[in-house]
């Protein structure tokens, strides 16, 4: 599931001394309170501290960079291999391309937001033996992520990628100069009474939406602090495109309780890191046979997937988890999920990877690699915990899985994780049922699975094969999977895999905004600005399902809540899983 990663962490480190091997375990959008939305306080230009000392020594140091040859703000307080990487990519030109506006000349502002060592999932095939490090910059003119990959050793750039209305995660420069914005806002002090501390915030390198303002579909880089007080969380958006207060905002959370203590993941964090994330790990189990990895931003990877030695996926992975609190207004977080340490993570790997028995009415029938990303306070509010799973049938049937275990900012919230399968094979065909009958789709398109949707009698609404019938049907969630879900509504896309780009197959940063309610979750720039034809293809599915959350006393769902057991808080959760499954075509 998805990990959000907080700047605010400390890690402790220890010596990992026991082995990386898993033991095998058995195992409508309507707002609820309108008042909140009567409430809210939009920031006007009065809103921009322009004597905070911090925001005067950004723009000092912005004005600066304007003015260098190559007019790039750079990581600060980087080592030394972070600052090797940084030069190296600042010394090819495919990495400098937007640095300037294309008619006047003039330098545009750029700024280098993580420099980190890669992970498997990023190094190209064919890229061994180097000392490989990944560096995100992010064009606040464009609103473009232009990442690169450099080689130390070989002191060269390998690979570049650019991704429009994407934005990298945040340094810790920015996170604190929004906190320091957020903190003094009169708008904040005065809806919370008082003056709070820095301290308090919480989502603080989150980045977030809030639309009918600048911060819409994303077109500014905007955060967002978030402050609890009683049962309620006070949003705070922060433009950090134009330093100011953009707007807040009410959203009820419950009761708080009392927060799981887990300081015992921090051990965790070093086995983590060296056991799953910086290295990949083969399974063999039941027919089955693939590749796994924790990525820095993309969720558990799996890749090169066989069973009975025929490869059945290429590789498939949890991208994003947009989480949107208003139906109407559009505000919330967009998340990626992932390493604990040195990722794009805001919601983080808590345990290695498990290994569990699929068990169907008493009989095992299969087995399911699970992941939880959680947040460290989990279940207090503005916490998260999400748990993403694969699931392995004995007869050739597979599941990818994700589910939400709560409980975030607000009991009006819609949770879409977007996951992404590559399909092996060249000559791959997608259809749909309708009709009575299995019409292929000729070229990229999007679909939502509404009350409408036509399936066949065993449940199918998408078969994706080649022309030998090697392939497979698509069940999605209805609710019929026994695991508690209610139904994904999902958007299912398709796109033709480009050998020559890269259109995720490497870790993606946050691919759509937060909070838009309609199609536009992210996959769909890759259908731009035409859409290819896709028979006879190599074919990327993506898969959004659309979770509401329910808080209503004993039809809870996507939600957790603390009770007192023997004089102790515990937690009780009520998941929503989503995901499709995939069944073989028998010929």
């Amino acid at each position: 599931m998805l990990v959000r990663k907080h700047s605010f962490l400390f890690l402790i480190v220890v010596i990992v001394i026991a082995s990386c091997n898993n033991p095998v375990t058995t195992v409508n959008l309507n707002r609820k309170d309108s008042s909140f939305v009567l409430n809210s306080v939009l920031g006007t230009d009065s809103s921009v501290q322009m004597n905070e000392p911090l925001l005067q020594e950004t723009l000092g140091k912005i004005n600066k960079s304007l003015q260098q040859k190559i007019p790039v703000l750079f990581l600060e307080n980087s080592d030394s291999s972070q600052a090797m990487a940084q030069l190296i990519a600042s010394s090819d030109p495919r990495f400098l391309q937007n640095l300037f506006d294309q008619q006047s000349g003039k330098a545009l502002r750029n700024e280098i937001f993580n420099v980190y060592p890669a992970r498997p999932g990023d190094i190209p095939k064919g890229n061994t033996g180097g000392k490989f490090y990944r560096v995100e910059m992010y064009n606040y003119a464009y609103n473009l992520t232009t990442i690169a990959l450099v080689d130390l050793a070989a002191k060269k750039l390998i690979a570049i990628n650019s991704f429009a209305q994407s934005q990298p995660d945040i340094p810790d420069r920015l996170r604190n100069l929004a906190l320091r914005i957020a903190v003094n806002a009169p708008e904040v002090i005065k809806a919370l009474g008082l003056k709070p501390e820095e301290k308090d915030a919480l989502m603080a390198s989150t980045k977030t939406a809030l639309n009918k303002t600048r911060c819409e579909r994303s077109m500014h880089l905007c955060v967002a602090p978030t402050f609890i007080k009683g049962d309620k969380a006070l949003w705070t958006i922060i433009d950090l495109t134009d330093f100011k207060l953009v707007g807040i905002r009410w959203t009820k959370v419950g009761t708080n309780g009392a927060g799981e203590r887990i300081s015992e993941r921090n051990l965790q964090f070093d086995k983590i890191m060296e056991c799953n994330c910086k290295v990949e790990n083969s399974l063999e189990k039941n027919g089955w046979k693939f590749n796994y990895v924790i990525t820095s931003s993309d969720g558990l990877r799996i890749s090169e997937v066989y069973y009975r030695n025929k490869l059945v996926i290429q590789n498939a992975k949890l991208v994003d988890w947009h989480v949107n609190y208003s139906g109407t207004d559009g505000f919330g977080y967009s998340d990626a999920v992932g390493c604990p340490e040195y990722s794009q993570a805001a919601v983080i790997a808590v345990t290695e990877p498990q290994i569990k028995e699929l068990v169907e009415k008493d009989k095992t029938v299969g087995f399911v690699l699970e992941q939880t990303f959680k947040s460290e306070q989990w279940p207090k509010p503005c916490n998260y915990n999400y748990v993403q799973r694969y699931e392995f049938y004995n007869d050739g049937r597979w599941r990818a899985a994700a589910a939400n275990l709560g409980r975030g900012c607000g009991n009006n919230g819609t949770y879409r994780p977007v996951t992404r399968i590559v399909f092996p094979g060249d000559q791959n065909n997608f259809a749909e049922w309708t009709n009575g009958n299995w019409s292929n789709w000729a070229v990229e398109k999007w679909q939502l699975q509404t009350e409408q949707t036509d399936y066949t009698s065993e449940g199918y609404q998408y078969r994706i094969a080649d022309g030998s019938a090697n392939g497979f049907y698509i069940i999605p969630g209805n609710g019929q999977f026994n695991d508690g879900g209610r139904g994904d509504n999902a958007y299912v896309y398709i796109t033709k895999y480009h050998v020559e780009k890269d259109e995720g197959e490497s870790d993606l940063v946050t691919i759509g905004p937060c909070c838009n309610i309609d199609y536009r979750q992210g996959p769909e720039k890759f259908m731009m600005p035409s859409p290819d034809p896709i028979s006879n293809s190599r074919l990327v599915m993506w898969y959004v399902a659309q979770l509401k959350n329910d808080d209503t006393k004993g039809n809870e769902y996507c939600w957790a809540d603390n009770y007192i057991e023997n004089g102790v808080y515990k937690t009780k959760a009520f998941p929503c899983l989503s995901g499709p499954l995939f069944v073989p075509i028998k010929k």
